[in-house]
């Protein structure tokens, strides 16, 4: 699964380039170093052929749902399911999206003193997670965008420490997802795990297991022996 995330860039006109989008998109953007279930954060998708950053909520809320109770288990979709489950089939259709990162937690060590472990790439480039988003009316004439980060198995480097990792796409990758009416056999062809050199693991601070920490401490890097 995906439970937390960073987004750390500084310098907005670099991560406007990377992107593919105009700086003035990323209107509002600040590092995030602690993203959190339900927190808000940009979906990256296609119109009209070109890119487009959208502000949205992390927790997929369908449509027709009366509240967003649900918001918090959705933030994951898995792979296998995403055209059968009522939740995602006709966002994976319709509404496929990339969401923007450059490292993702998991965590290992008994409850009272878990180890946060921070997996990157070993050049501190993006990952690009495959995506779904939704509308859901959060109150009368106002609607809210959600979304949820697909996942799929672990590779070698995650499986010791979970059996669930992101979608994460190449670039070549990001352009046949977010393609309208894309073939579902070259969807499915894109939702397995990375290969084992794409990602190093960090053992970072404690301090990543509160969500109100925020900033760039939580990325310090620690000494745990044996975990990684």
């Amino acid at each position: 699964m995906c439970g937390r995330f960073t987004l750390s860039r500084r310098d907005k006109e670099q991560l406007a380039h990377e992107l593919g989008i105009s700086v003035a998109e990323l209107e509002g953007y600040r590092p995030r170093y602690n993203i959190a279930p339900t927190d808000p954060h940009w979906i990256l998708r296609v119109k009209y052929e070109d890119r487009e950053l959208l502000p949205a909520r992390w927790g997929l809320v369908n449509s027709w749902a009366k509240d967003a109770k649900r918001a918090a288990q959705q933030i994951n979709a898995r792979a296998e399911t995403l055209e059968s489950r009522a939740a995602f089939k006709e966002a994976f259709r319709e509404r496929r999206c990339v969401v923007p990162a450059d490292g993702f937690f998991e965590w290992v060590g008994p409850k009272t003193a878990r180890q946060p472990i921070w997996f990157h790439r070993p050049d501190s480039g993006f990952l690009l997670f495959a995506g779904l988003y939704e509308y859901w009316q959060s109150a009368p004439e106002q609607w809210e965008r959600t979304f949820t980060i697909v996942t799929t198995d672990a590779n070698d480097l995650m499986r010791p420490i979970h059996d669930r990792m992101p979608v994460i796409l190449s670039e070549d990758g990001v352009d046949a997802w977010l393609v309208p009416k894309q073939e579902v056999t070259e969807l499915r062809r894109l939702l397995a795990p990375p290969p084992d050199d794409w990602l190093i693991a960090t053992p970072v601070s404690p301090r990543a297991n509160s969500v109100k920490n925020d900033d760039p401490g939580v990325l310090e890097e620690v000494a745990a022996p044996g975990l990684v």
